[in-house]
């Protein structure tokens, strides 16, 4: 037994947590969710594909047991702390990276993490926190027959060059009883989209009454477009939104 953990729970400490959320149904999700690690090699200045599998806990979070710990008790040496990335994958499904209040940032490819060394003798120098992963349907998610959505691109405002794994989302509140609503997704490599509107919009008169929403697309912080649909005239159009620097 050490001196800050039993064996068992030291080999089982995992110095990072991942818990898939799936935004659309508003659940937590495990079938069919995939992680991959990466290493940050400091001398090539890039990240390394690892062989170290993922756990999955039986409250569904994704973990990396023993990542970090240095043999038995006392060892010193070693390598020192190391910088790790996790990339997940699901089918229908694409990884909203940045954590809930963190600005987007359509370069983030993956949860950046530290795994500090540790042994039987010697905790951790940090503690693991649970982090919520959130999974925003794809332009291939299966939404079913009867769902409204609407669809189309992304794209540069100056160039017209697509962009790839930006935000697109609306929001509003329900008119009998102001509940407030909110639905994500996010472009695919072609900068193409397709958001679900399962809540009303705002209304708007005429004969039959439409409903306008205001679509909001973004790269990074500065670099958003926005774009208004009515509908249901425009639900079969391709809405093209184009992104500039604000």
């Amino acid at each position: 037994m050490s001196g800050f953990m039993p064996l068992e729970r030291s080999v089982l400490y995992s110095p990072a947590w991942f818990v898939p959320f799936d935004e659309h149904a508003q659940r937590v999700r495990s079938a069919g969710v995939r992680a991959y690690l990466d290493r940050w090699d400091t001398e090539d200045g890039a990240w390394v594909s690892q062989d170290t599998p993922a756990v999955r806990t039986p409250s569904a979070a994704i973990t990396y047991p023993g990542l970090g710990r240095r043999g038995g008790p006392g060892r010193r040496g070693g390598p020192g702390p190391q910088r790790y990335r996790v990339r997940f994958a699901a089918a229908g499904y694409q990884p909203l990276y940045p954590a809930d209040r963190e600005p987007f940032s359509a370069a983030a490819v993956g949860v950046e993490f530290v795994a500090y060394p540790y042994d039987d003798s010697r905790p951790p120098a940090a503690p693991a926190e649970p982090r919520l992963v959130r999974l925003l349907p794809s332009v291939s998610f299966p939404y079913p027959p009867r769902l409204r959505t609407v669809y189309g691109v992304v794209l540069d405002g100056t160039t017209r060059v697509p962009v790839a794994n930006s935000l697109v989302q609306a929001q509003g509140r329900t008119s009998r009883d102001a509940v407030q609503w909110h639905e994500r997704t996010l472009t695919d490599a072609r900068g193409a989209f397709r958001l679900a509107l399962r809540w009303e919009g705002e209304q708007v008169g005429g004969n039959p009454a439409e409903e306008t929403f205001r679509l909001l697309a973004t790269e990074r912080p500065g670099r958003t477009g926005s774009l208004v649909v009515r509908l249901p005239a425009e639900l079969e159009r391709r809405h093209v939104i184009e992104i500039v620097e604000q």
